[in-house]
């Protein structure tokens, strides 16, 4: 498994806006943008997430994940705040 595998399953199955993911040697980590996520709890959010990686989590193609979640306004002031 490898980045780009994995932002492809997360924007097939999701409704984000944009998704970037970074890794390697089945340590990845996901940053999900959508206004979806004003509306969830941040464990709802990083179920979301989870939920179309579970079969991949489960054969250890994925062992770690690390994932932030923005929405579209908060992903806009994260860029500038961070030169981004």
């Amino acid at each position: 498994m490898d980045a780009a595998a994995i932002e492809d399953i997360l924007r097939e199955q999701l409704d984000l806006t944009e998704v970037y993911v970074n890794g390697e040697n089945a340590h990845f980590s996901v940053t999900a943008v959508s206004d979806e996520f004003a509306l969830m709890s941040k464990v709802k959010q990083q179920q979301l997430i989870y939920a179309p990686l579970m079969q991949y989590i489960a054969t250890n193609e994925i062992h770690a994940l690390s994932i932030k979640t923005f929405t579209v306004e908060k992903w806009r002031k994260a860029r500038l705040l961070n030169g981004l």
